[in-house]
């Protein structure tokens, strides 16, 4: 049997910028996909903190270092820059592999650097 768990998650960071006129995703600083472990293209939800938003995107690698955390296309109506967001992925596991798989969870500063 297999179930879906936490895979990913990248706690409270800062939304700072949204694209409206942009094909649709999540633009994350790749220091952040790393710490989180997570890849581009891959499916997140985003949970807005401020305002209760919850969305269904994917991810694109933003530049190195820069901190970006952008939500392109329509998402960007469902956020406000300055807003602090959770992204969260889920992975498919075998139910006896999911009890000792462990989520890669980070957690960063009101900057978006990393704790």
């Amino acid at each position: 049997m297999l179930i879906e768990i936490l895979k990913s998650k990248l706690h409270n960071v800062k939304l700072t910028q949204t694209e409206l006129h942009y094909v649709g995703s999540l633009t994350l600083d790749e220091n952040l996909m790393d710490a989180a472990n997570l890849i581009e293209g891959e499916k997140v939800l985003v949970v807005n903190n401020n305002n209760g938003e919850r969305l269904e995107t994917y991810i694109i690698s933003g530049k190195r270092g820069s901190k970006i955390v952008c939500l392109n296309g329509a998402a960007a109506r469902k956020a406000q820059v300055g807003d602090i967001i959770i992204v969260i992925s889920f992975a498919q596991m075998e139910f006896e592999e999911a009890k000792k798989f462990k989520p890669s969870l980070a957690f960063v500063n009101p900057d978006n650097s990393l704790l």
